[in-house]
């Protein structure tokens, strides 16, 4: 079954030879290339604009640099900025003077813009700044995160998708026109190869060049024999990039939404990609105080003791625990009303921080200090048959505010109660 696409170990890859040679045959990004789109407006008006393309993996991010290359007749670089540095730069900058001056422009393609550090990213500036060259950047990374802001206000940022199923369709499809014959899958495992694939072209293209360098095969691959010869893709997950704030942010609003199930797939996946537990347990503690609060009080206790099992069990033991604690986060009634009045604590406490507390607070263990007044008319709230005086806490200078504001929902009913009681009698003793 091997054709004569795969059999030579002398041409280029697959995917390089594939590659499309034309707008058109782009696949998956046609918010960016259809009718009155960014991309196709600026193809229609023949000029090319400094620019930035955002996107996971094998979405086409160097087909399309390739592609602006030939619009106005620009000369052509790429660089890459994992093996450039600032000599490449320099070369490259003198380089597009001396063509500026015989009246052609350089595009310039920098792969993986976001490795580039602060002084080479500023480097572009002038340049770019004064059109000697066009810079045209890939990045898989958020480019609000990654790039300068003096930078990234020269360039235009292009977001691409991942490849949905029809787009990576599109390719096994190309693929088989270019080879003469259909890829020797079952349709399951035809299924599993695109599902592997997870919007990622090259990883598609390849693995399917892995399929037909195997030889001839009286029978196509199924799904058991693709997953062994596969290994199993290993899942997109840079702990610390964007992927990582992705991730930890689909749990904590999974969680928050009452999600169970979504929540304990977003956590499976973080700990699939390699996430460090100890991580994801800190957020649970914070999500038990944040969203969960006085709702559920035991929420906290709960997250504090998946820290600890898992600090005692380890990997792979010790993931139990975290789901645990998912679990019940995710199944606690809800209040924000903790983290509200914390924050309306400390706004008050910036807005009135000179003012010292009422002298009925303050203890006065030297007789100085009783004949100042320290002390006088506190009250001992035991004493009272209440267990409540209702005497006032806050800086006499401050009018009494109601920071926090417990939820009608779990356990926050029972305070409002006894906030609600508190009241009636601080209102009756004054």
């Amino acid at each position: 079954m091997a054709s004569s696409a795969a059999s030579s170990t002398t041409q280029p890859p697959l995917a390089d030879r594939l590659r499309p040679d034309a707008f058109d045959q782009v696949v998956g990004q046609d918010h960016l290339l259809g009718p009155g789109r960014p991309l196709r407006r600026m193809l229609d008006a023949g000029v090319i604009r400094s620019l930035v393309f955002w996107g996971p993996p094998g979405t086409g991010k160097t087909t399309l640099a390739r592609l602006l290359a030939d619009i106005g007749d620009h000369h052509f670089i790429q660089l890459s900025a994992i093996s450039s540095g600032v000599s490449d730069l320099k070369r490259v900058f003198a380089e597009g003077e001396q063509r500026l001056e015989h009246g052609q422009s350089t595009l310039l393609f920098v792969d993986e813009i976001h490795r580039f550090n602060r002084a080479q990213q500023d480097s572009f500036l002038p340049h770019v700044e004064h059109g000697t060259i066009t810079l045209v950047g890939a990045t898989t990374e958020n480019p609000s995160f990654e790039l300068n802001g003096a930078l990234l206000s020269r360039l235009q940022v292009l977001v691409l998708n991942r490849l949905d199923e029809a787009a990576l369709e599109q390719l096994l499809a190309r693929v088989e026109r270019h080879i003469g014959h259909r890829v020797p899958l079952t349709d399951p495992s035809r299924d599993l190869l695109i599902a592997m694939a997870d919007g990622d072209g090259r990883y598609l293209l390849n693995t399917v060049e892995m399929i037909l360098q195997l030889g001839d095969s009286s029978e196509p691959i199924d799904e058991a024999s693709l997953a062994q010869l596969t290994q199993r893709r290993a899942v997109i997950h840079d702990k610390n990039r964007e992927a990582h704030y992705n991730l930890i942010s689909a749990l904590h609003k999974s969680m928050r939404a009452s999600d169970v199930d979504a929540a304990l797939y977003w956590l499976a996946r973080m700990l699939s990609g390699g996430e460090d537990p100890v991580y994801i347990l800190r957020r649970l503690i914070r999500f038990a105080s944040e969203d969960v609060g006085m709702a559920d009080p035991q929420a906290l206790v709960q997250a504090l003791s998946a820290n600890e099992a898992f600090r005692q069990l380890g990997l792979p033991e010790g993931e139990l625990s975290l789901a645990q604690a998912v679990v019940y986060l995710s199944t606690a009634p809800k209040s924000n009303a903790l983290y509200r009045a914390e924050k309306a604590a400390k706004k008050a406490a910036r807005d009135n921080g000179q003012l010292p507390p009422p002298e009925h607070l303050l203890n006065a263990p030297t007789r100085l200090m009783k004949t100042l007044g320290y002390s006088k008319g506190y009250q001992y709230d035991h004493d009272n048959a209440d267990g409540f005086s209702g005497q006032n806490c806050f800086p006499d200078a401050l009018p009494r505010a109601a920071l926090y504001r417990p939820v009608a929902r779990g356990f926050e009913r029972d305070i409002q109660k006894r906030l609600a009681y508190w009241q009636r009698l601080r209102q009756q003793n004054n």
